[in-house]
Parts: C-alpha cells; sequence; structure tokens
C-alpha cells in the first residue's frame, strides 16, 4: 500500500525545485558578486602596498633592477662574477656601480627589501640575481609561529541566522517527508479505485524513485545539500518498492527481491563516493540492515541473516576507513547491536523449549566484535589522531557487550566450563592488538594503555571465573609478582598500578579462603590435615608472593602510590608480618581445636610470645625507633593477657589436673613454656625502653615490669605450693590462704632485697625506691591483714625472714652509703649543667 507515495513524490519535486530554483540561483550568483568585489579590493589594496616602497627606491626611473647591495667586510665572501676587478681608493661615499639589467620576476612576486644604510669607506659590489634573491628570501622569511587547530564552532557559531538554517535546511527534509505522505495518500486513492494495477503500482514507484535520483544528479553541484535529499528520498521510493512488490503483489521471488536491494545497497555507495556525501553512505546503511527485513518470510534463516550483515560492515567499514566517514562506522555498530541483540534475546534467550543455536550464535558474535575492534584500532593508526571519548565507548561497550553474550552462551554450552577460558581468550585477543600496536611510536598511548588494561582485566576475571576457592587466591598471588616484573620490564606504569590492584584482590579472596576452610570445617565434620591443607598452603604461598613482591621494588625508581618506593616496600613488609602471624595462629587456634583443645588458650599465648620475640630480635638493630615504639606496645598488651587471662587458664589447668578426671600434668606443666616466653618478651621490651633514650619511660617500665615480676611470682609460687601440699582432706583454699599470708611476706621481702642489690649494682635510685615501696606494702600487708589469722609457724617464719631481710638491707645501705650518695650527687650536678641557661 505504500506505493501512493512515490507518484507525488516525483511530480510535487519538480515543483517545488523549479520554484525554489529562481530564488536560489539569484542569491547564489550576489553572493558570488560580493565575492568579486571583496576580491577587487584586495588586490588593489595589495598593489598600492607593493607600489609605495618601489617608488621609494627607485627615485631615478632609469635604474630598473632590484640590487641588494652586500658591504665588504675584512674577510668579504666573494660571490661568483665573470671578471675580477681590483678594489678602488675608499671614497667618502659609497659607489653604486650599475650593473646590466637582470631577468626578474615581476615586482610584486619579489620580497621588499628596505635599502640597507650607506657604510662610509666602503665599496658596494652588486651581487648576481640569484645570490640577492636569496638574502632577500632569507631576511623576509619570518619563523614561522606554530598555529594551534581550530575549534570546532558551535551550531549558533555555523548557523548565525537561524531564519536561514530553517528556510534552507530544515523546510526541505520536512518537505519531502509531508510529499511522501500527500503522494501516499493519492496513490491509496488511485489504487482504491483500481485506476493502477499491481505492475504499474510498481513500475510508478521505479520511475518515481529513479526520476528523483536523476534530478539529483542535475542539481548535484548547485544544490549539494539538497541533491543528498533527494537521493536519499529516491533510495527509499526503491527500497519500499520492491519490497511492496515481493510483500503484497508477488511480483518477483524472494531471492529476486534479495538481490535488488542488495544492488541497490551497492548503486548508493556508489553515489555516495561519487558525490563525496557522506548522508547517502547512512542511507546505504539504512537500506542496507532493513533489506533482510523488506524480503523477508519468517523462516528465520540466522546463517544467511548474519552472513549478509557481516559482509554489509565490512563494506561499509572499508567504505568509511578510506572517506574518513566516523559516523558510518557508528551507525553501523548500532544497528549491528540493535539486530543481534534482539536476535539473541528472542530467539536464544526466550527460545521456549527449542534447541538454541548456541554456536552459531557465539561464533557470529566474535566476528562482529572482531570487526568493529579492528575498526576502530585501524582507524586510529591511520588518522594518527587521540582517542575521542566516542571512540573509546565504543571500543569498551563492544568489548564489554560482546563478553557479556559470550558467557551467557557458554553458560549454556559445555555446563560453564569454558567461561574461564573464553575470559582468558578475551584477555589474549587484547594482548596480541596491544602488542602489535605498542611497537609504533606514531599510535596513540592511550589505546594502547586501553588494551592493556583490557588484557589484565580479563586475566584477573578468569581466575574467579573459571577457579575456585583457593585456588583464585593463587592465580593472583602469581599474576601480582608477574605484573610488577612486566612493569619494570616494560616500563608501563599501568601494569605496576594494575600489580597493585591485583595485591588488593588476593588480601580479600585470601581473608574469604580462611573463613571457608577453617571456621566452616570446624563447625562440620571435616578435619584437616595438620600443615598440608588449603588454608595453610594459600596462605604461605600469598605471604611469598608479598616477599618477591618487595623484593623486585628493591630496584625500583618510580614510586608506587607513595613518594618514595621505601614507603611503599615499608607497608609491604608490615603486611608480610601481620600475614605471617594470621597464617600460624589460624591453623594453630584450628588443629589446637581438635587434638588438644584443653591447651588450646596456653598453646595461642606461647606462640604469640614467641613471634614478638622473634620480631623483636629481627628489628632490634635494623628499623628507626618508631616501629620498635609499636612492637613494644603490642609486647605490652600481649603481657597485660597474662595477668587477665592466661594465668587464669593455668589455674583451671591446675585444678583440673588435681581435681578432675580429665586433667593432665603436662597440660599444667605447658603453662611454664608460657611463663618463660612471656620473661623473654618482657626482656625485649626493657632493651627497646631503654634504646628509646627517655628517662620517663625507663622510670616508668622500672615500675611496671617489676609489678610483673613480683605477679609472676607470686602466682607461681600458688601453683606450686597447691600442687605439693593439696590432698583430698586439704582444700586448695586453705592451701591458698596460707600461702598468701605467709608466702607472699617471704616472697616479697625477698623481691625487695632482689630489687635493692640490682638498684645498688645498676646505681639505680628508682629501683632502690621500688624496692622501699614493696617492703612497706609487704609489712602493711603483714601487720593489717595478715598478723591476725596467722599461725604460730607461719608468724615466726614471717617475721624472721623480713627481720633479717630488714637488716641485711639496712647494712647494704650502711656499706654502700657514701658511694650512693656519691653518685646521686653526681647525677644531680650532671643534670643541672644538662639544663639551658636562662637569662
Amino acid at each position: 500500500m505504500f506505493l501512493e507515495t512515490i507518484v507525488l513524490i516525483a511530480i510535487i519535486i519538480l515543483l517545488f525545485v523549479v520554484m525554489q530554483l529562481k530564488s536560489a540561483l539569484s542569491e547564489k550568483l550576489d553572493f558570488l558578486y560580493h565575492q568579486i568585489q571583496d576580491l577587487n579590493a584586495k588586490l588593489a589594496a595589495k598593489e598600492q602596498q607593493y607600489q609605495a616602497p618601489q617608488e621609494q627606491r627607485q627615485p631615478d626611473a632609469q635604474i630598473q633592477p632590484v640590487n641588494i647591495p652586500i658591504p665588504v667586510e675584512e674577510k668579504p665572501f666573494t660571490p661568483y662574477v665573470p671578471y675580477q676587478r681590483p678594489v678602488e681608493p675608499v671614497v667618502p661615499e659609497p659607489v653604486i656601480t650599475p650593473v646590466p639589467e637582470p631577468v626578474l620576476p615581476p615586482v610584486a612576486e619579489t620580497p621588499v627589501i628596505p635599502e640597507p644604510a650607506a657604510i662610509e669607506e666602503e665599496e658596494f659590489i652588486a651581487a648576481p640575481e640569484p645570490i640577492a634573491r636569496i638574502v632577500a628570501e632569507a631576511q623576509v622569511q619570518p619563523q614561522r609561529e606554530y598555529i594551534p587547530p581550530a575549534r570546532k564552532p558551535s551550531f549558533s557559531e555555523r548557523n548565525p541566522d537561524l531564519e536561514k538554517f530553517i528556510g534552507e535546511n530544515l523546510f526541505n527534509k520536512i518537505g519531502i517527508v509531508i510529499l511522501v505522505l500527500g503522494m501516499g495518500f493519492f496513490l491509496k486513492y488511485a489504487i482504491d479505485k483500481d485506476w493502477i494495477n499491481e505492475i504499474g503500482r510498481v513500475s510508478i514507484g521505479i520511475l518515481c524513485g529513479g526520476g528523483m535520483i536523476a534530478l539529483a544528479h542535475r542539481m548535484r553541484k548547485s544544490f549539494a545539500t539538497f541533491s543528498s535529499v533527494l537521493v536519499g528520498g529516491g533510495i527509499a521510493i526503491l527500497y519500499f518498492t520492491v519490497t511492496i512488490g515481493y510483500q503484497q503483489y508477488h511480483l518477483f521471488s524472494q531471492t529476486v527481491a534479495f538481490i535488488i536491494t542488495i544492488l541497490i545497497t551497492a548503486f548508493t555507495i556508489l553515489l555516495s563516493i561519487s558525490y563525496d556525501r557522506k548522508e547517502l553512505a547512512i542511507f546505504a546503511v539504512l537500506g542496507g540492515f532493513g533489506a533482510p527485513f523488506m524480503v523477508s518470510n519468517g523462516a528465520g534463516n540466522y546463517v544467511v541473516l548474519f552472513t549478509y550483515i557481516l559482509t554489509l560492515n565490512i563494506g561499509m567499514l572499508i567504505l568509511a576507513y578510506y572517506k574518513k566517514w566516523s559516523v558510518v562506522n557508528i551507525v553501523c555498530y548500532i544497528f549491528t547491536i540493535i539486530l543481534y541483540g534482539s536476535w539473541l534475546q528472542f530467539d536464544v534467550v526466550l527460545s521456549k523449549g527449542k534447541p538454541a543455536p548456541y554456536a552459531g550464535a557465539l561464533i557470529f558474535g566474535t566476528l562482529f566484535y572482531l570487526v568493529f575492534l579492528a575498526m576502530n584500532i585501524i582507524n586510529n593508526i591511520k588518522e594518527k589522531t587521540n582517542f575521542n571519548a566516542m571512540e573509546i565507548g565504543i571500543l569498551l561497550s563492544n568489548t564489554f557487550l560482546y563478553y557479556g553474550a559470550g558467557m551467557f552462551i557458554l553458560n549454556h554450552l559445555g555446563g560453564g566450563d569454558y567461561r574461564g577460558l573464553f575470559t582468558a581468550a578475551m584477555g589474549v585477543i587484547n594482548l596480541i592488538f596491544a602488542y602489535a600496536l605498542y611497537k609504533h611510536d606514531k599510535v596513540d598511548r592511550n589505546l594502547i594503555y586501553l588494551l592493556i588494561g583490557l588484557v589484565l582485566t580479563f586475566i584477573t576475571l578468569a581466575a574467579p571465573v573459571q577457579l575456585d576457592g583457593n585456588y583464585i587466591t593463587l592465580f593472583w598471588a602469581a599474576e601480582s609478582v608477574l605484573l610488577i616484573w612486566l612493569s619494570q620490564k616494560s616500563g608501563i606504569t599501568l601494569i605496576r598500578q594494575a600489580s597493585i590492584v591485583v595485591l588488593a584482590l588476593m588480601a580479600v579472596s585470601l581473608v574469604l579462603d580462611w573463613q571457608q576452610v577453617y571456621w566452616s570445617t570446624l563447625n562440620s565434620k571435616l578435619t584437616l590435615t595438620p600443615i598440608a591443607n588449603k588454608g595453610f598452603v594459600t596462605g604461605v604461598v600469598v605471604l611469598a608472593a608479598l616477599i618477591l613482591y618487595s623484593r623486585l621494588l628493591k630496584t625500583e625508581i618510580r614510586s608506587i602510590l607513595f613518594d618514595e618506593v621505601k614507603t611503599a616496600r615499608t607497608i609491604i613488609a608490615i603486611t608480610s608480618t601481620v600475614l605471617g602471624y594470621f597464617i600460624i595462629c589460624f591453623e594453630l587456634n584450628y588443629q589446637a581445636a581438635i587434638y588438644f583443645p584443653q591447651t588450646k588458650v596456653l598453646v595461642l599465648g606461647a606462640f604469640n610470645y614467641l613471634y614478638l620475640i622473634v620480631v623483636a630480635a629481627v628489628i632490634k638493630d635494623r628499623l628507626e625507633e618508631s616501629y620498635k615504639l609499636i612492637v613494644g606496645a603490642i609486647i605490652a598488651v600481649s603481657l597485660a593477657c597474662y595477668l587477665f587471662m592466661f594465668n587464669f587458664e593455668t589455674i583451671a589447668l591446675r585444678n583440673a589436673y588435681l581435681q578432675g578426671p580429665n586433667g593432665s600434668f603436662a597440660n599444667y606443666l605447658f603453662h611454664y613454656v608460657l611463663v618463660i616466653l612471656a620473661l623473654i618478651a618482657l626482656y625485649y621490651l626493657y632493651k627497646f625502653v631503654k634504646n628509646g633514650k627517655s628517662a620517663q619511660a625507663l622510670l616508668i617500665f622500672q615500675w611496671v615490669g617489676s609489678f610483673f615480676i613480683l605477679y609472676v611470682a607470686s602466682a607461681e609460687l600458688d601453683h606450686l605450693m597447691v600442687t605439693t601440699q593439696y590432698w583430698k582432706t586439704k582444700s586448695i583454699y586453705t592451701i591458698l590462704d596460707n600461702t598468701h599470708k605467709t608466702g607472699f611476706a617471704i616472697l616479697w621481702g625477698c623481691f625487695a632485697f632482689l630489687y635493692i642489690y640490682i638498684g645498688m649494682r645498676w646505681k639505680s635510685k628508682n629501683i632502690r625506691i621500688i624496692s622501699i615501696t614493696l617492703l612497706a606494702v609487704t609489712l602493711l600487708k603483714l601487720f593489717l591483714f595478715d598478723l591476725r589469722n596467722l599461725s604460730e609457724g607461719g608468724k615466726i617464719a614471717a617475721f624472721i625472714s623480713l627481720g633479717v631481710l630488714l637488716l641485711v638491707i639496712s647494712f647494704m645501705y650502711q656499706r654502700l652509703k657514701k658511694l650512693l650518695l656519691d653518685n646521686d650527687r653526681k647525677s644531680q650536678e650532671t643534670q643541672t649543667e644538662d639544663k639551658p641557661e636562662q637569662d
């Protein structure tokens, strides 16, 4: 029913052209007239500009040639002349010797050089014409300045007269549409009245379309834009005529109709090349994509359809490549996505139980992806321009749309086993293009970095897509080391930055692996082999990757996220230390919960102290004081855990051994390992505080450390007395009560004596004060709390031991009084001298 459009198009367009021809020609003639007037004015101005200097330089009409005198210097440049003559004596005024008139180009083409000032006592010799011309050109031609490319004018700048734009540009397009509709109504009326049969209708359509194209060909030089619109209308009429002739009138078969539409498309492409109009190429693309639907019979042969679309895309992309019509690429890309995406949605995704052509969908999707990927890259290489936002958008959307379609298709092929391989293949394809372009210096670097980014993205995604569990972490660990190595070999910053992203992904994946391996398995009936299990092995591999990464950074001179490489290496070293702790801690916690649950807390405590001791021994003479301060703070917190956690756990093990059926003496004995390690950790803390050169911190440590040692000793006295005196008839409470009243008094007195001895030996007044304070607390405890309920034997032992200790301490003070007073006096004098003088 669309042939109604055809006859009216030809008639009304002819009338429209005749009406507009006169006014358009008049406007064009006026424009040319004004242009000629402007050119005449410019030529007259140029002529006056060249004549004025010529009259100033030629006061004597007889002297015609324009010679540039060259002064004779001490070492003159002797030009080539046919004879030699001696230099005449110097005269007050320079003598210009006339030379026979050389053949010179017109004055308008010769650069005018101002006459140089006369130089006294020198003779000037006119240089031959070629040399004069060279000198003149050298003096006249200024240095060319860099002219930046002109800014692309906006719509308002390109069309300052909106009325003219609407009248000349929009009205003709709108008019074509209205005329087509009017002719359609007319033909519909004629067909309804049976004025025209089927063959006549198709013939009229073909004649009208051909007539419009012929008319546009006649007007292509004077009305370029309007002729393009006419050609587009004629091509549209031809397409719809063939469609109606096949679909409604059945005048020819599907094959013939399809061949005719292909010929129309090819003819449109030839017209676009001949007229050099990209609008016609766009019409050809639209007609080419619409042709299969115009002659479709509903059979749904996707192989023929996509083969035709692929051929059309390749042809149009070649045309766009040679004609630099990027808009053709964009149109082809958009229509291909719409066509392929619609078919994938309705014929593959929504197949409704029918066998879907997954393999064919993947093959044609891959071909379309490669065509448009190559199109973007080849155009950039040819034009040698930077990628703009549109081209980057096409490249990224093309890549990820194809990847999404491929992942969906492969999810139904082979049970999804090839999705990881497909992801890796995407990375390899982009790697091939990136490697091929990396050798060309003139290729946009942003394109190369974009391709490298896609390579890294797909290689990184391949692990979680294809692998499960800890294998993802292992893959990322190896990839991070490989990327930093490649960045150092290639010098590409993007790869180095990608390695940091992979490191972060590796850390997150490791935490997820630990949660799955240790916590999930611990709550199930499954058990993990000690050491040789996924959690521990994966952690060790990640730790090794971090160490290798840090070793590679040792030779790095460029910063990574920080101002200095040293900062990055320090962060990796700290991360490795923490990671090593958690690797062993999680494994030990899991295995202890299975094999020795009663001593689990003490085992973890002993490991904490041992790990801190190793770290402290390593950094003791290597790192800065700030890092030692951090480790020292962690040691202090762990020692506090002994007071509030580990000692109570030891009490539970002791009581379980003495009272419970499940107790074990070996479990109780293990706490001595914890005590020894805690004291060693305390020693390293003392070394850190002492080397910190802070007197105030050392004084605080002496008080806290003395208290900790006394607490541990008191707790061990409790354990010793309970384990040696416990019987079924004697309760633990009774033993502890006697120990706290008598034993603590003797023990604390001995420690006070020890502190006095150490304070005197180290000449430390603070330690001696600690000793005196401890003695005072012991005496107060004895007389205020313990004396009333103390047994006779306890009183005798406590008072005798304390009395002896006090006498010995007093004797030591009397014996060393002079030495201690002299040492205190020297210390005060030293502190006074160190203070700055006050004005």
